[in-house]
């Protein structure tokens, strides 16, 4: 039985967002419906779509001569991105705080909070809990999302994350035990997580917007550190996508 047709798009997208972001292919390297058809086990019209959505994320770019080509970041867009993201967060965490959010959400989020505060400590000599805590922050983050209760913000916030390394989980997925100062970011995260909570909860939406933009500032110093690594690309292949400083 043949897939129905939205399931070959989704299959598609995700597929080929993955072969970019995983450094399967390089920057400047054209895409076709053909290899997008041929690598991932879908027809042309499914592959056509794909390339369009990457298109609009700014993950290809469109050629004078036709088709695409796999695009090429600076450092700068990079970390353009996570300030970008962590305003767009940081508004939806003034909303949250503001307007209010259900007890349900709170509780919620306190419980992401709790669950971090157990594994962070270990992360120091062990990476085996990161698939954990890359799922309890991004949950939390989430939810602050979800508080701010705003499409605007939510579709803003999908648009800047598919971007290379613009969203959460692209700093974590580097191992914390490389560098004390890597594991040092992540219990200041984890500080700023109760805080931004405190905040929302004492209804104090100018102090939640302020802690949100800082918290994501620390990813921006993360993803420094791991830029450091004489290995990053292996821990974070889609650097290949990044033309990085000399």
């Amino acid at each position: 039985m043949s897939e129905p047709p939205q399931t070959q798009t989704l299959k598609a997208t995700l597929g080929l967002r993955g072969l970019l972001t995983g450094g399967h292919l390089r920057p400047g390297e054209r895409v076709t419906e053909q290899l997008i058809a041929s690598r991932l086990g879908v027809s042309r019209t499914p592959a056509r779509a794909a390339l369009m959505q990457l298109r609009q994320e700014g993950l290809l770019e469109e050629l004078a001569s036709g088709g695409f080509a796999v695009s090429a970041f600076t450092e700068a867009d990079v970390f353009d991105a996570i300030e970008v993201r962590g305003t767009l967060e940081g508004l939806a965490a003034r909303f949250a705080a503001e307007r209010g959010v259900p007890p349900s959400l709170l509780t919620e989020m306190g419980m992401c909070v709790a669950s971090l505060d157990q594994i962070v400590p270990k992360l120091k000599t062990s990476a085996k809990l990161m698939g954990e805590f890359i799922r309890y922050n991004d949950r939390f983050h989430d939810l602050i999302i979800a508080g701010g209760n705003s499409s605007m913000i939510e579709r803003s916030l999908r648009s800047v994350m598919s971007l290379p390394l613009a969203g959460r989980r692209a700093f974590v997925d580097a191992p914390a035990s490389k560098l004390p100062e890597l594991h040092k970011t992540i219990e200041t995260g984890q500080v700023q997580h109760h805080d931004i909570l405190e905040a929302i909860r004492n209804r104090e939406g100018t102090r939640a917007q302020a802690l949100t933009i800082e918290h994501a500032r620390t990813a921006w110093k993360y993803l420094r550190l791991v830029l450091e690594l004489p290995d990053s690309n292996d821990h974070l292949p889609a650097l290949s996508l990044i033309r990085r400083y000399s």
